[in-house]
């Protein structure tokens, strides 16, 4: 659509002033101002917004125009970014040799854009698809979407599709399939004494631990799909004492949806009783993420995909990836499911994360041809 092409320096506009507020996903303040000002926008189309409060984390914003009835696209995007307060004012918004800068750039500032700039082309050229999608800005997709999940598969129930806006890849493809996953926390008690004094009256925590971890680790799959990472650990106070305490944080890649319980109740299995007599465990978590599977319905929605990229010069390429997101949320309920349709980008989550400016009319045009082909 021409009016997307016209557009890109009002979008950057816009781009810069949400890159600029901090949005971390315990900054309430920062998301909800994110938020406001998206509403702004959206109101000037007649859509109308149902706020979602949340007490800690920002608002959950479900957006669609006044007139729509049973609209049967979600659209997905998150507005919480993964950096601290402050990092907006040390390294703000930039643009060098056809690139932006800053942080959340990518992960999805630009994508918010996007789909503004879809819904307004479609609605300039009187094209009324625009009924027909049912938005949801979440403010805590980074951090598992504890506040939004259930928001997600409520208002996916009726829905025949959803668009989630995660950015492109680096190679410009959209992604596919996700793993799925979650994340354990392992506390383990011991009896702290002097090594040198009384190691016999000690109970070692970490000792605990570390038989653990061994067996833990051989859970992975690799072949099938199933990671087990024990990434962080902490124990023991001293080097001349026999640790009492000990912690390990697990994580948990899965590639199918049945692989999950029985990788939890593995994990529960292991972590049931000690191999060290005398030390106490406590198990806290679970997988909370399915995985978006490329089944039949999904490969039929990627290959609608494709197509509308063709019609309008784009070749889609389609990837998997190993991280989560919020598109397995509706894929799980049966809602044919694509991700990965923002802009392109690279570098997510560190100071060099960035966007590939002239992807931004491209993926907005894409959208807005998607919305309109998924809705005839």
């Amino acid at each position: 659509m021409e009016i997307i092409k016209q557009s890109e320096e009002s979008m950057l506009e816009l781009i810069e002033k949400l890159v600029n507020i901090d949005s971390g996903s315990y900054d309430k303040e920062g998301v909800d101002q994110v938020g406001n000002l998206l509403i702004k926008q959206y109101e000037t189309l007649d859509f109308v917004v149902e706020r979602h409060e949340n007490k800690h984390h920002g608002d959950n914003l479900v957006l669609q125009h006044k007139d729509a009835r049973n609209p049967k696209v979600l659209i997905i995007a998150h507005m919480d970014t993964v950096f601290p307060k402050g990092t907006a004012k040390e390294r703000p918004f930039s643009i060098k040799d056809g690139r932006a800068y800053g942080p959340g750039v990518v992960d999805m500032q630009s994508s918010l854009a996007s789909v503004l700039y879809a819904v307004k082309a479609l609605h300039k050229a009187n094209n009324e698809a625009y009924k027909n999608v049912q938005i949801i800005l979440n403010s805590d997709e980074e951090i598992g979407s504890p506040t939004s999940r259930e928001l997600i598969e409520q208002l996916s129930k009726d829905k025949q599709y959803a668009l989630v806006m995660e950015s492109g890849r680096a190679n410009g493809a959209i992604v596919s399939a996700r793993r799925g996953g979650g994340g354990y926390t392992l506390t383990v008690k011991g009896k702290a004494s002097h090594s040198g004094v009384a190691p016999e009256d000690g109970i070692s925590a970490v000792e605990e631990l570390a038989h653990k971890i061994i067996k833990l680790e051989q859970l992975n799959d690799h072949e099938n799909g199933v990671a087990i990472n024990v990434g962080i650990i902490n124990g023991g106070a001293a080097t001349n004492m026999i640790p009492d305490y000990a912690t390990a944080e697990i994580d948990v890649r899965i590639t199918r949806e049945d692989q999950g319980p029985i990788i939890a109740q593995q994990i529960k299995d292991i972590c049931a009783t000690s191999d060290v007599p005398g030390t106490e465990l406590q198990l806290e978590g679970d997988i909370n993420r399915p995985p978006l599977e490329l089944n039949e319905r999904n490969k039929q929605l990627l290959q609608i995909v494709k197509e509308v990229g063709s019609s309008i010069g784009l070749t889609i390429e389609d990837v998997h990836t190993g991280g989560g997101s919020d598109a397995s949320f509706p894929s799980a309920l049966g809602v044919a499911t694509i991700d990965g349709l923002g802009p392109v980008g690279g570098e997510l989550h560190n100071e060099n994360e960035y966007m590939v400016i002239e992807t931004l009319t491209e993926r907005c045009n894409l959208l807005a041809h998607l919305i309109d082909e998924l809705s005839k």
